[in-house]
């Protein structure tokens, strides 16, 4: 039997292992013994059992506080062996308990205010920038919050009692603006804190280990690597792992368990890939500093493969002429992404709440992959075009119906 659901091989795992050793391993510790090398993908929705009672007594268990059903599957609504391989494996490369994956990331994100609200905690206090959906989300009130934006000196003051959540993503999208998130935790008190670490990874960053209780990833960036799977995830401690579960199972936002064997393959190369992109990353956002065309940089002081930057010229037509960048949003696959935040990722976000949150109309948002550093300098370079005396004045892109990552 496959033993990720059930964490038996979580016994003989050893009790420290470097982040490089427990991305390729963790989640597969017990493959050996079963006589395997790759995790299996488990697609079965369903799972046949012929002791009813036992089937009954199992289900009031996990409606009682979330935790994963003792001995085989039951549904695939309650859980999947494959998801569970990448569950595990994200939970210990975070430093959390638990994690559990959803659909996508804006999944994972509503399930974490669901939670929170079924409590009677609706209030969310959260700092700009987020991304653009995370900011819609909460400031459309979609899901019955109510946010109060404000910066991470504000927070205390925000607090109210019926406070739920503080939000903060570090490095931000897209902008790469950073926070203390140890002095942010401080700061919410026993409100939990939830950082979004997709830009970070936890090869850069590990939030929890700097107070934060929830850690959320949109796990279609790095941890799948690929630009192939779309996933969400959220590390935590056991208890809110559980009510997640629970808010999982009611909607349905499940992982498909293809989605979740191609997430635990990224993990193995996860550390590779991101010290290799940022590698790139650094060196190009100093040429870009060093360029006239260029009238600043953003880069975070944690390193990493994304650089924002801002344009003397026409933003739109470096889109328009970058030829081995693909232009597209998303980010952290293997090849090189860029796109315009304001038309695109930051589009459903108010101009002036996005402007006044440092996301300027000239701003170009670069996801660095694994391509030469100077193959991909020479697209940029013919990108930029000609150096402008005076900037270029802007004309509104065409209004989108919506926003994507």
């Amino acid at each position: 039997m496959d033993t990720a659901s059930t964490g038996a091989y979580d016994a003989v795992r050893p009790a420290s292992r470097a982040l490089a050793t427990e991305a390729v391993h963790a989640g597969r510790d017990d493959l050996a013994r079963q006589g395997l090398h790759a995790p299996p993908i488990d697609l079965s929705t369903t799972y046949p059992s012929f002791d009813s009672r036992g089937e009954a007594a199992r289900i009031d268990a996990f409606a009682t506080d979330g935790a994963d059903p003792d001995g085989p599957p039951i549904y695939g609504r309650l859980g999947n062996p494959t998801v569970a391989r990448f569950e595990t494996a994200l939970a210990r490369l975070e430093g959390t308990e638990s994690a559990v994956a959803f659909a996508s990331g804006m999944a994972a994100l509503s399930a974490v205010l669901l939670a929170r609200s079924a409590t009677g905690l609706r209030h969310v206090v959260a700092v700009r920038p987020l991304y653009g959906c995370s900011d819609h989300l909460l400031t459309a009130g979609l899901l019955g919050t109510e946010v109060t934006w404000t910066d991470p000196a504000g927070i205390t003051d925000a607090l109210r009692p019926d406070t739920g959540l503080v939000m903060v993503e570090s490095p931000a999208n897209p902008t790469l603006a950073e926070v203390d998130l140890r002095a942010v935790a401080h700061a919410c008190g026993s409100v939990p804190l939830l950082a979004d670490n997709t830009f970070a990874t936890p090869v850069l960053q590990r939030p929890a280990e700097h107070g934060a209780r929830l850690v959320l990833h949109s796990a279609t960036k790095y941890l799948g690597g690929h630009g192939d799977v779309l996933a969400g995830v959220v590390a935590c401690d056991e208890e809110f792992a559980g009510r997640l579960r629970q808010i999982r199972f009611a909607t349905g936002g499940v992982l498909h368990p293809l989605a979740g064997y191609l997430l635990l393959r990224g993990l193995s190369t996860l550390p590779v890939r991101v010290r290799a992109a940022s590698a790139s990353a650094a060196e190009l956002a100093g040429r870009l500093a060093a360029d006239p065309r260029v009238a600043r940089v953003h880069y975070p002081k944690l390193g990493g493969a994304m650089v924002a930057f801002e344009t003397h010229g026409d933003p739109h037509e470096v889109i328009a002429r970058v030829g081995l960048i693909t232009p597209a949003v998303s980010l952290g696959s293997v090849d090189t992404l860029i796109q315009h935040p304001a038309s695109i990722s930051h589009r459903i976000v108010d101009a002036d709440d996005r402007r006044g949150a440092g996301v300027s109309d000239r701003l170009l948002r670069m996801s660095v992959g694994l391509e030469d550093v100077d193959d991909l300098w020479a697209d940029l370079d013919r990108a930029l075009g000609e150096r402008a005396l005076t900037p270029v004045p802007l004309r509104d892109a065409a209004p989108l119906q919506e926003t994507v990552g």
